[in-house]
């Protein structure tokens, strides 16, 4: 065999949340295992230019919010001074860190990884350039495509540096004045608070009617009032209609709302936060038959089965909802299938978390599509204006919110806004999944004073038993 050829078991294309740890579940299944990835090192979109140094700079950005809403405790602090370039290597830290470990968890399994962006010949091989240009095929057995996605532009936006996509706003290269943030959906509204809390005047336009269309209206809506106070405006039911560069560095947007134009401003940068398309194209995908949807999505069954037997796909490139703990769901069924064991992806319900201040998260079913459903449904709502720790953090603007199936009185949702709401989901995320009724909740001893304590409250006011509100008797 040449240096050239290689031939392995299972070969993974994309070394993200999806892939390496599709990678390493094979190779500890004693699959011999080739890990193939564009980047120098792994981790894909998600640990190095997404999740986790976005959450590094929220963590930044919340730790500013809160010093200037201790004013009001009595706390008096300079304004920070900030080195953008400090916070990039800060932010950066956490990726270096995890980077080098997933390195090392490679090699502790012998998976051999190479650099460099594959290509399919065959339904049983693929070829690539690796990281010194020269050509390489690998020949398997087992294929799992998990190239993820990359952000959508605007139609017809033009190219400039200062027309930035959410890797683009990672890097804090500059500070801008004044930036339009294009998008109201998790990513867009998480970049806007960092910016924000450093000191950039913000505008925020959604095409829809609703910021983060997907959660329900009214978990929403402490979000969208609190950051109202902030930002210089935000824009529901609006699109950019107009986008071109200025001699002088600005971008002049157009934005046009249904009933006309609104408003055509200059800005500093403007942010395109939109969506993200799978990145299923340029792979040899229909030259060996695997089929896609029209959004550009791989078909799979529930065992990640493409319309080939043997190539797999996970993660975005395998549809919604594109979150890496999906990837990673995704990712140990096709790695257990390829072994042989009876392995499906039959999980209930996946979480969804805005990692916005507050936050937002929600699990299980929305109260809109419980409607659209046409389900018999009931919610046991608990304000945190009534619970201790949210009072001794000063965001009594929360709700924690529980849907319940009327017939059964088992959970079949959950949704939250406040502080840590995404660490709250995952009791519910349990609790459907294990077919928990509203007692199991309200019976289940949570530790006070915490903000856990509004899920088991949530399921008291549905069951009726809740003291920490007066609550009028049911009519029968």
């Amino acid at each position: 065999m040449s240096a050239a050829e290689l031939h392995t078991d299972v070969v993974v294309l994309g070394a993200g949340p999806g892939g390496y740890t599709a990678a390493f579940r094979a190779a500890d299944l004693g699959q011999d295992t080739v890990l193939v990835e564009r980047y120098p090192v792994l981790g894909g979109v998600c640990l190095n230019v997404g999740c986790i140094p976005s959450k590094a700079l929220l963590h930044v950005a919340r730790v500013l919010t809160e010093v200037a809403e201790l004013r009001d405790a009595g706390l008096q602090m300079p304004a920070p001074a900030l080195q953008t370039s400090a916070l990039h290597a800060y932010s950066r830290q956490a990726v270096a860190r995890l980077t080098q470990g997933l390195a090392q968890l490679a090699k502790q399994r012998r998976i051999k990884v190479l650099t460099g962006y594959g290509r399919f010949t065959s339904a049983t091989s693929l070829e690539l350039d690796d990281s010194q240009g020269q050509p390489c095929r690998v020949h398997f057995r087992h294929a799992i495509i998990a190239t993820g996605s990359h952000a959508l532009p605007l139609p017809q936006q033009p190219q400039h540096p200062h027309i930035l996509d959410s890797t683009d706003a990672l890097c804090l290269r500059e500070l801008p004045k004044r930036m339009l943030v294009v998008g109201g959906g998790i990513i867009g509204l998480e970049m806007a608070a960092v910016y924000h809390a450093l000191g950039t005047e913000l505008t925020l336009v959604e095409m829809g009617e609703q910021l983060i269309p997907e959660a329900d209206a009214d978990i929403v809506r402490p979000l969208h009032k609190l950051i109202s106070q902030r930002y210089r405006a935000i824009h529901t039911g609006v699109r950019v209609k107009t986008m071109h560069a200025n001699d002088n560095g600005t971008i002049q947007v157009q934005l046009a709302a249904s009933r006309g134009q609104l408003e055509t401003a200059e800005y500093d940068a403007v942010l395109v936060a939109i969506g993200r398309y799978p990145n299923s194209a340029g792979l040899g995908l229909e030259g060996i038959g695997v089929q896609l949807h029209a959004n550009g999505c791989i078909v799979t069954d529930t065992q990640q089965r493409t319309s080939i037997p043997d190539i797999y796909a996970i993660g975005d490139v395998a549809g919604q909802p594109m979150l890496a703990h999906k990837a990673s769901h995704e990712a140990k069924v096709a790695a257990e299938v390829i072994a042989g064991l009876k392995s499906d992806f039959d999980n209930r319900v996946i979480p969804a978390v805005a990692y916005t201040d507050p936050e937002l998260a929600w699990v299980g079913l929305t109260e809109h599509q419980a409607r659209q459903q046409g389900l018999d449904y009931g919610t046991g709502v608990f304000p945190w204006a009534a619970n201790g720790r949210a009072l001794t953090l000063g965001r009594a603007e929360g709700i924690t919110k529980l849907l319940f199936a009327k017939d059964t009185d088992r959970i079949i949702g959950m949704a939250a806004v406040g502080p840590q709401a995404g660490d709250l989901v995952a009791e519910a995320a349990l609790a459907i999944e294990m077919g928990c009724v509203a007692a199991d909740l309200a019976l289940t001893i949570h530790p006070h004073p915490t903000l856990a304590e509004t899920v088991g409250m949530a399921a008291e006011m549905w069951e009726g038993t809740l003291t920490d509100l007066y609550l009028p008797k049911r009519q029968n």
